[in-house]
């Protein structure tokens, strides 16, 4: 939201700082449990004053967003343009990517939770730039596969995969434990490059080995549709 004219920095500070604690309440209490009322007691203005500041509730959604995708979404596409190995590349964009999350709990909690509490054109937008930065990650991972032996027999597929790796981390992580972005960064790209340094004899060993168990251990299914019938108790 741009800064209504005739007003100085302090504005703009004071703005920045309500949009930061609307961002730890939307985590903490979720968007629709959290009333412009709580967020006017949290920084400590009424309705009105609050108002001035933000526009709407709806804005901060959009704010917080906003601090989530501009950033990413601009440093993917620099990393996505360089003239370097596409595995390098991943590599920067996954280190990338945990910065943002580290830095941003609450703002990636709200983005990963309540986006859909946006509507029109904001939403069109988000889920637009989404789109883009998966179209990147889509874009690296074909290439790389062009160009070394990394296998990605289906591009959408492993592209889901390098994200669901990386999107769940705000869940359990810790801004100064043990891990931070560089280390969490390599160990993922390493997990997603190697395929967990199984062989395709072992893969194919595997699926060997689960389809035998299947066969064999009806009353232990893992179809959902197939009742569960426990095995008999000797003696």
């Amino acid at each position: 939201m741009p800064r209504p004219p005739g007003h100085g920095p302090d504005f703009e500070v004071r703005r920045q700082k309500i949009i930061d604690t609307a961002a730890e309440l939307f985590a903490r209490q979720g968007y629709a449990a959290t009333s412009v009322n709580d967020l006017g007691r949290a920084v400590g203005l009424a309705k009105g004053a609050l108002y001035y500041y933000i526009g709407s509730k709806e804005n901060l959604l959009i704010e917080i967003q906003s601090r989530v995708m501009s950033p990413l979404l601009s440093r993917a596409r620099q990393i996505a343009a360089l003239e370097a190995d596409p595995l390098l590349r991943l590599r920067l964009l996954s280190e990338s990517l945990l910065t943002i999350i580290f830095h941003r709990l609450d703002h990636i909690w709200v983005y990963e939770h309540d986006y859909r509490s946006l509507s029109g054109d904001e939403l069109a937008t988000l889920l637009g730039q989404r789109s883009d930065f998966e179209h990147l990650i889509t874009g690296l991972l074909t290439e790389a596969a062009g160009q070394s032996s990394l296998r990605v027999p289906e591009p959408r597929l492993a592209t889901l995969q390098f994200l669901n790796l990386h999107n769940h981390t705000y869940q359990w992580v810790k801004p100064g434990g043990r891990w931070d972005p560089q280390y969490l960064a390599r160990e993922y790209c390493a997990t997603l490059f190697r395929g967990f340094g199984g062989t395709e004899a072992d893969l194919g060993e595997a699926e060997e080995r689960a389809a035998a168990f299947k066969r064999d251990r009806p009353e232990l299914s893992l179809d959902p549709e197939v009742a569960w019938v426990p095995a008999p108790v000797a003696g």
